[in-house]
C-alpha cells in the first residue's frame, strides 16, 4: 500500500505543490525560490527519508513569510494524507539533534491532534532569504495541518544556522521514527482505536 500524499495550494500570494512519499529513501526537489529554504527541505526529506518534491513561487518581494508557510501547511497536508487512518506505524517519534554548538530536541505525536510548542530563541535576521522568525511558522504550519503534536527545544544554543538547521534535522528524525511501520502493531495505536 502506498503511504504517499499530494496537495496544491493557491493563493493571492503563491502557489503550492507538494508530494511527499513516507516510504521514500530522503530524495528531495525543491524549488521555493528562497534558497535556505530550500536547503532546509532537502534536510527534512533526507533525514526522515521522505522522498519529497515541493515546488513553490510566491510573493517574495514582500519577504519570504507567505512562501514559508504555505508550504508548511501544503507538506502537513500532504503529509496527513500520506498517513491515512495512522494503523500500524509508530505514532510517536523523538530525536536529539547536534549541530555543532547547537543542541535540539523535537518530540512528536501523530496523534490527530495539532499542537506546536517551540523554545527556539533566534536573532532577528534574515539567512539566505529566510527570515529566522519563520522557523516557528513553518512548524506550527506543518503540526496544525498534519495533526500533529509537537515540541521542539533547543537545549544548547549559538549560531542561528546551526541552530535552525538541528531543529529541522530534529523534526526529520522524530518523523522518520513516528511514521515507521509498528513490527506489534497492526492497527491503529490508539485505546480509542482511531487517530
Amino acid at each position: 500500500m502506498s503511504r504517499a500524499g499530494e496537495r496544491t495550494r493557491t493563493t493571492g500570494e503563491t502557489d503550492v505543490r507538494v508530494r511527499v512519499d513516507v516510504d521514500g529513501r530522503g530524495q528531495v526537489s525543491a524549488s521555493t525560490g528562497v534558497g535556505f529554504f530550500d536547503h532546509l527541505l532537502e534536510l527534512l526529506g533526507r533525514h526522515a527519508l521522505l522522498d519529497l518534491d515541493v515546488q513553490a513561487t510566491g510573493d517574495l518581494e514582500t519577504g519570504s513569510h507567505h512562501t514559508v508557510e504555505d508550504v508548511g501547511i501544503t507538506f502537513g497536508l500532504a503529509l496527513d494524507d500520506a498517513l491515512g487512518d495512522r494503523a500500524g506505524i509508530e505514532r510517536y517519534g523523538w530525536a536529539i539533534v547536534p549541530m555543532d554548538e547547537c543542541l535540539v530536541r523535537a518530540a512528536l505525536d501523530l496523534s490527530g491532534r495539532a499542537y506546536m510548542r517551540a523554545n527556539v530563541p533566534l536573532p532577528a535576521t534574515v539567512i539566505g532569504g529566510f527570515e529566522t522568525d519563520l522557523l516557528e511558522e513553518f512548524l506550527r504550519a506543518v503540526a496544525f495541518n498534519s495533526r500533529m503534536t509537537l515540541h521542539v527545544t533547543a537545549l544548547e544554543t549559538g549560531n542561528p544556522h546551526h541552530l535552525i538547521e538541528a531543529s529541522v534535522k530534529a523534526l526529520a528524525r522524530a518523523i522518520r521514527m513516528a511514521v515507521a511501520p509498528s513490527a506489534r502493531e497492526p492497527g491503529v495505536p490508539s485505546t480509542k482505536g482511531t487517530l
